[in-house]
């Protein structure tokens, strides 16, 4: 059994010599090494794997996480550079990105199938009441109607009740087409009126 001496042991309890032989182990990868590849896998994959075990809990998808870490490594590890950091905290600072970047798309994903649940549930909808609202409402209307002069009410039930057009509601009546445009817009102000509609 190997004895380590308290001086040896990085601050996360990872042998020095260890975090150093990552590091000539990445540099090795970044020449496309295929056994440092696998070397450095089996030293970092636990860490690397726990790590992104405790921010996705699910074990299934950090697993695949972890695979794309290692997959990323290999194809960026000619990145990696000894002076601006340890190969350890690089290793780890992109199984982290991984990790955030597939709780992001999760929540994205998750936000965007409740919207489309909420879009496409039934509205459930009480059936009587609504028929007794347009009854009523259609009194109402109708009530408002015999406020207005027979002129206005004859062109309103023709553009509104008969569906006829401006012109149509002219040849109709056989007046011209901005006189019915008057008789329609003075009617629907006086209903409005009526209705308390503002």
């Amino acid at each position: 059994m190997l004895k380590l001496v308290t001086s040896d042991i990085d601050h996360d309890g990872t042998p020095l010599e260890a975090l150093d032989s990552v590091e000539s182990l990445l540099l090795r990868v970044a020449d496309g090494d295929q056994r440092s590849f696998a070397e450095l896998y089996d030293r970092v994959a636990p860490r690397v794997l726990g790590l992104i075990k405790r921010l996705l809990i699910d074990h299934a998808q950090s697993e695949e996480v972890a695979q794309e870490v290692f997959l990323e490594i290999w194809r960026t590890a000619t990145r990696f550079d000894p002076q601006r950091g340890a190969a350890l905290s690089w290793v780890l600072t992109m199984a982290h990105r991984r990790a955030v970047d597939r709780i992001r798309a999760s929540q994205s994903s998750h936000d965007r199938d409740i919207k489309i649940g909420i879009r496409d549930v039934d509205r459930e909808y009480d059936q009587v009441a609504e028929s007794v609202e347009i009854r009523i409402e259609h009194e109402r209307v109708k009530r408002a109607m015999t406020q207005l002069t027979e002129l206005q009410r004859e062109a309103i039930s023709l553009a509104y009740y008969g569906g006829y057009s401006h012109s149509e509601v002219a040849k109709i009546l056989a007046i011209p087409i901005g006189t019915v445009k008057t008789r329609l817009r003075d009617g629907m102000i006086r209903l409005r009126d009526e209705m308390g509609v503002a």
